[in-house]
């Protein structure tokens, strides 16, 4: 049997191979207690399971908050997940799930837990090309077992959802907060790569806000295939990229290829290798800012705030 720490040191080690685990839990079915789809989180994104525990109701909370619980001495918004999704749980809400990620910490209430399946970025693609709602970002398509048919998940944007149960949460962006333009190498561009709609609106919003021109792609592949195509227009002018890239931006939770992988990428090839690379992601903690570490990332910002980041892109183009 794995010790506790050789299961973490384990799950860890993932971000050195573009692998990730998905804690996989269902919400319920249509109306008809029909189509009990699969859901997933990433496990980097859970703190804890637990079974559903006393839930204080809020006068005046927003629809589908079902309250507050007291969890070891900390206040914890609860969040009604089957209802946001638009379905019913046939058992009833049994299980807690309490998020850590974007430096807060919120529960979203389910039916049931299934199991932890260990994926690779390259078996996850993107939702939008075939879901017109915002709350799932990407779809995995799961390990098969003999004799089972392909099962999918659909893995959650937990930022959109957050984002909309609370808009007035939305952060302020604006040149007050962002400080003075920053001005870079004119034909340059910052390539960003970001797979959640809500995260690429803030991030576009800031950026334009800096007076930063950029290149926003919803992938790490997308932004590697992106910087590649760029090298090769500059090879043909007789430039170099650096000419036409000053900073890559990146989430790290992303379908195909994740931030880890593009930005170890771009840090071992002999063409990117001094290019800055600037992790932008939720999922915050010690840990996955020793990971940033690992792949030679530039600096490391937690979502979501235009001073903070505005801060750190002045720093690395030299503002």
């Amino acid at each position: 049997m794995k010790s506790v720490q050789q299961e973490v040191d384990e799950r860890s080690n993932l971000t050195g191979t573009n692998k990730f685990e998905l804690l996989l839990f269902r919400l319920g079915g249509d109306e008809h207690g029909e189509r009990n789809e699969l859901f997933g989180i990433n496990v980097f994104k859970i703190r804890e399971i637990v079974a559903m525990p006393a839930i204080t109701a809020v006068a005046g909370a927003m629809p589908h908050v079902l309250g507050v619980v007291n969890l070891r001495g900390q206040i914890i918004q609860v969040l009604d997940l089957p209802a946001i999704a638009g379905v019913k749980p046939k058992t009833g809400l049994n299980i807690m799930l309490v998020t850590e990620f974007a430096r807060t910490t919120q529960a979203f209430a389910v039916e049931s837990v299934e199991e932890i399946v260990r994926l690779d970025w390259s078996q996850v693609m993107s939702a939008e090309r075939c879901s017109g709602s915002g709350m799932v970002t990407s779809i995995a398509r799961l390990p098969v077992e003999d004799g089972e048919e392909g099962r999918l998940a659909q893995v959650l944007d937990v930022e959109t959802i957050l984002r909309d149960m609370n808009p007035e949460s939305a952060p302020e962006i604006s040149q007050q907060t962002v400080g003075a333009k920053i001005h870079i190498k004119p034909g340059s561009v910052v390539l960003a790569a970001d797979d959640s709609v809500v995260a690429r609106a803030l991030i576009e919003e800031g950026l334009k806000a800096m007076g930063l021109p950029f290149i926003m792609t919803k992938s790490g592949k997308e932004a590697w295939d992106q910087l590649n195509a760029i090298a090769a227009v500059a090879e043909a002018e007789g430039t170099t990229v650096h000419d036409k890239v000053a900073l890559v931006l990146t989430d790290l939770e992303m379908p195909e290829m994740d931030g880890f992988t593009l930005t170890r990428n771009i840090k071992k090839s002999g063409r990117f290798a001094s290019i800055p690379v600037v992790i932008h992601s939720s999922l915050s903690g010690t840990t996955n800012e020793e990971h940033v570490k690992n792949v030679q990332a530039d600096a490391y910002v937690a979502k979501f705030s235009a001073e903070e980041l505005a801060t750190t892109l002045r720093r690395l183009l030299r503002q």
